[in-house]
């Protein structure tokens, strides 16, 4: 066995490649897209050692392209669920007694996976699978999901470094970092192959073992990071990749005892729901699961009235409307001051004007198609409530259509009332509100700013006005967990911008840094005496 004190290498985020015309990355991406699009693979569960095929095929298409069968999977049932419960807790012992270095290593041969040959395969699975632009692909399943994996390595190196800062005479305090008891269950969504990618990963690096079941819609991704995690190393039955529906896998994973915890992203509605669920069967498991889920938001923008219009417009425009405002952090709420207004909206509209919107395979397309038929019919809706509401007017977009993708213009409503539906309600899709406030009453927009919606996710306020500045970001301290001072609210970098947000948002553990990898461990106090009393007496036992 290894001795010694091992530093693990020093993280950089990984640098984004831009794929401009003429770029050897934009020539492999486009040729690795032209390759996968002319075939179709057959995708199995991984269970253990076992590739798990049930013969339940469903099929794979690009949101842009739903008719063109990019592949299928192979849907499991309750059995399956028992059966990577059973590998996961079969892997566990040998697992997390191997050294924690060796964990590191398989993680960050991964990692170079990732940025090296398996860079196009990734991106472009993720463009035609999730219907992201070359870019925004780019950002997600090349550079977070790389950086998720070098910082976690560091991350976990810090964590085990730190032990209790004093040992009495004759004493030797210590502290090990124990996996959870148990298996831990992730349950991924569909808009980021990098959060798919962490939520696993991360919980697996600290030496835990797990059931992973990803978004229907994000299969296709999720099986190259499982390629790409077996070739670097990962042992079988460490991670184990299910696709079954979510009943199914709730009713069987959260009424067994070897439930260790729960690594969550997904809607309000379904982690409520699993952590009401679990809370009736706490007495059920051999110890406390940990919770931790990153859920939705309502993200605002709110710009002062001295605020950069231009930038102003672009953070909503970019903010809004990247990957289609399928991200958690999205802008879709915005308070623009009476005297910003006219030139926001002249900007805003020029933007959005010279946006493409298209499949993912032509390059100068900016926006693209929604996730799928789903989330295409509610978004639609709440734009046709829109076109009827009084004191509300479509001032760009409003339009949809899904004979060939689920496409759907970018939209901007602007309301009289603050109040208003699409002020309130998460939509998850590229609608953005916006309403403007008298320009002299900025305090009394960061107050509707606060209490408008349950969420606190991400926000930001722009401004010039250091005063301003400094307001907002107290009055605002609660209502958002990555704050952004002159920029969008999207974008949070790895190892820069920890992640994730409190109230109806989630448990705001914090993706990215080491506060969340402190949720699957169990930390050991040992405390050893190296010359045991043999009295019981004390000193003040004495006569005098």
């Amino acid at each position: 066995m290894l001795k010694g004190f091992f530093n693990v290498p020093t993280p950089h985020n990984e640098p984004v490649k831009n794929y401009a015309p003429g770029s050897p990355e934009r020539k492999e991406l486009q040729a690795k897209i032209q390759e996968l699009r002319a075939q179709q693979i057959d995708v199995p569960m991984y269970i253990g050692s076992e590739e798990v095929r049930t013969g339940n095929k469903k099929p794979m298409s690009p949101p842009h392209d739903h008719q063109h069968i990019l592949g299928y999977f192979h849907e499991g049932d309750a059995s399956h669920v028992e059966q990577a419960i059973n590998a996961a807790l079969g892997a566990k012992y040998a697992w997390e007694n191997l050294e924690w270095e060796q964990r590191a290593a398989i993680f960050l041969k991964a990692a170079d996976l990732i940025a090296g040959p398996y860079r196009a395969k990734l991106n472009a699975a993720t463009m035609l699978g999730q219907s992201k632009n070359a870019y925004q692909a780019e950002i997600d399943s090349a550079c977070e999901i790389i950086d998720f994996l070098r910082f976690n390595v560091k991350y976990m190196a810090e964590i085990y470094e730190q032990q209790p800062p004093v040992s009495g005479n004759g004493v030797w305090n210590r502290v090990e970092q124990r996996p959870l008891e148990g298996f831990v269950f992730a349950l991924t969504p569909f808009n980021f192959t990098a959060i798919a990618g962490n939520l696993p990963t991360s919980a697996a690096m600290m030496g835990n073992t797990v059931v992973w079941k990803p978004a229907y819609t994000q299969i296709y991704s999720a099986n190259v990071l499982m390629e790409i995690f077996k070739e670097a190393g990962v042992p079988d039955g460490v991670i184990n990749l299910v696709y079954v529906d979510g009943p199914t896998a709730g009713n069987i994973i959260f009424n067994h005892p070897d439930f260790a915890g729960i690594h969550f992203t997904g809607s309000t509605g379904v982690f409520q729901h699993i952590w009401k669920t679990i809370g009736e069967n706490i007495y059920k498991y051999k110890s406390y699961p940990r919770i931790v889920g990153e859920t939705g938001g309502k993200d605002f923008v709110i710009a002062h009235k001295s605020a950069n219009p231009k930038a102003v417009a672009v953070g909503l425009s970019r903010g809004a409307f990247e990957f289609q405002g399928q991200k958690c952090s999205a802008a879709s709420r915005a308070y623009i001051p009476s005297n910003l207004w006219g030139d926001v909206k002249k900007y805003l509209l020029e933007d959005l004007s010279s946006m493409k919107m298209g499949g993912t395979e032509d390059f100068t397309n900016f926006i693209n198609a929604v996730i799928d038929e789903k989330a295409f019919d509610k978004i639609a809706k709440y734009i046709d409530n829109a076109k009827k509401a009084e004191g509300v007017e479509i001032i760009s977009g409003g339009n949809y259509d899904k004979s060939k993708g689920y496409f759907i213009e970018p939209t901007v409503i602007l309301t009289k009332d603050p109040m208003y539906t699409t002020m309130c309600e998460e939509i998850f899709g590229p609608v953005l509100t916006i309403y403007v406030y008298h320009e002299n009453h900025f305090e009394e927009a960061l107050e509707l700013v606060d209490q408008t919606s349950p969420y606190a996710l991400t926000g930001a306020v722009f401004s010039t006005d250091r005063y301003a500045i400094e307001l907002a970001t107290k009055k605002l301290r609660n209502a958002a967990g990555n704050f952004y001072i002159n920029d969008k609210p999207t974008g949070a970098v790895v190892g820069q911008q920890p992640f994730g947000g409190a109230r109806a948002s989630g448990t705001n553990d914090k993706a990215g840094s080491m506060i969340n990898l402190l949720r699957w461990v169990s930390p050991r106090t040992i405390k050893e005496t190296f010359v045991s009393p043999v009295d019981y007496r004390y000193p003040f036992l004495g006569k005098d």
